[in-house]
């Protein structure tokens, strides 16, 4: 059983691993050499991820790919990708292509304010310090002057505050529910500054208010923070094109394909267990060019699916439709995304997905997120409603499989031939891997 440190984060990196590896692993030199093949030989650029977080033993990598043949609003692009998950690049590439020959996608940002609160208790009369609001405001704008001036020169800033009354959910609580614009940043710690200094603002000035008794005057500021829920932040993505443009001409006829396609993304409306897995793939595509262009995926997955429940049900977060004989389907999602700051100016492949992407502001970064997750939505519903997910799913995972077995250059080879006309399964793998080293041992 291993015993608590004191001082583990003062120690250097080699320190760490010996402390952990001596603590935790019974092959120590092993575990070392499998976190130590891991740094980068660039001593520069290592410490530059070293300092990315706190604790850092070594970097932990996932494949970036990338998903050409990309037509949003007539422009072409090849949208990088980092994932683990087997298919999911080859399932935007394929939607891709597919869209490609059709008009493409076409896209369009809806909105972009973002939120934050300063969360407060009062005790005292309502009336007084809707009155104490309406006279404050001004200075809580002022007094953010120095925070707000570079981001005012941009055409961002503080947009508005309003005091909401809460006390209906929690006794004495209110909030100043304050909206910004950002652009190009994600605007995290230019939010949370200009909240705090609300905060500082808000309880200094009631302190002088003639109006407030003694008890009035000291509010309680619980905290003050940005929201991740961002339903104001809405950008569009739709592909659109004639019902007989949809059939392959062998399987299955545009219309239905389209019929098959639109129910399923009923059943997805109105059924949460469904709908949870729809809109998971939609973040498979989503999380992966989020993190290949250095922003913060989980603030976008928390904002996505509250957005999801927006109406009090968990539903999809695509639709679609057939009018007049054309098939349409869409995505409006809420997406704060930010292409200064942050990883996008430190990390090296972060940067290059941005040049890859042609230096994308934050609302063109918006429109190719949100058409990644319509491309994989549609994808993954193809496949559902035509051969069947597993059928490519587990091709992909092929090579997973094999190199889990440890097959060689010429088995993988001869294998992936092999399950080109059969059906991919670990024990199938497993039995025809086995096999084929039999036959090679006679």
């Amino acid at each position: 059983m291993s015993k608590p440190i004191d001082g583990f984060s003062k120690l250097s990196k080699s320190k760490k691993i010996d402390w952990i590896v001596d603590t935790y692993f019974s092959n120590t030199e092993s575990a070392k050499s499998v976190l130590k093949q891991y740094w980068n030989s660039n001593e520069k650029l290592q410490q530059l991820h070293d300092e990315f977080i706190e604790n850092t033993i070594t970097n932990y990598y996932l494949p970036l790919g990338v998903a050409p043949n990309f037509l949003i609003n007539n422009k072409l692009y090849t949208i990088p990708m980092a994932i683990e998950e087997s298919s999911v690049v080859a399932a935007a590439s394929k939607a891709a292509k597919f869209w490609m020959d059709r008009g493409g996608f076409k896209t369009k940002v809806l909105s972009t304010t973002k939120i934050g609160q300063v969360h407060f208790n009062f005790l005292g009369d309502v009336k007084k310090l809707a009155h104490f609001f309406n006279h404050v405001k001004p200075k809580l704008i002022l007094d953010c002057k120095d925070i707000t001036q570079n981001m005012s020169k941009r055409g961002g800033g503080i947009l508005d505050i309003e005091l909401r009354d809460k006390t209906s959910e929690i006794e004495h609580y209110y909030q100043l529910h304050a909206s910004f614009e950002t652009l190009d940043a994600m605007g995290a710690n230019f939010i949370n500054s200009c909240l705090e200094q609300f905060a500082e603002t808000f309880k200094t000035e009631a302190q002088k208010f003639d109006l407030f008794s003694e008890e009035e005057k000291q509010i309680d500021i619980i905290m003050s923070i940005l929201s991740n829920y961002v339903p104001n932040c809405l950008v569009r993505a739709e592909v659109s094109c004639k019902v007989d443009a949809l059939g392959d001409g062998d399987t299955m006829s545009g219309k239905d394909f389209a019929k098959k396609f639109v129910q399923a993304v009923n059943i997805a409306e109105v059924e949460p267990f469904r709908a949870v897995t729809h809109n998971k793939g939609i973040m498979n595509g989503i999380d992966a060019v989020i993190l290949a262009t250095g922003n913060d995926f989980r603030a976008v997955e928390a904002g996505v699916h509250a957005y999801a429940a927006r109406n009090g049900k968990y539903s999809s977060l695509t639709h679609a439709k057939v009018e007049d004989d054309m098939f349409t389907f869409w995505i409006e999602i809420p997406l704060a995304l930010g292409t200064v700051g942050g990883l996008t100016g430190l990390h090296p492949l972060v940067k290059l997905g941005l040049e890859l992407l042609n230096e994308p502001s934050a609302k063109e970064l918006m429109q190719i997120v949100a058409v990644a997750g319509l491309a994989q939505n549609f994808a993954a519903l193809r496949s559902l409603t035509t051969t069947g997910i597993q059928q490519g799913h587990m091709k992909m995972h092929l090579m997973n499989i094999l190199n889990q077995f440890e097959a060689n250059a010429s088995e993988k080879e001869a294998l992936v031939k092999h399950f080109e006309n059969h059906t991919v399964s670990h024990s199938a793998v497993s039995e025809a891997l086995n096999q084929l080293r039999l036959n090679l041992e006679k």
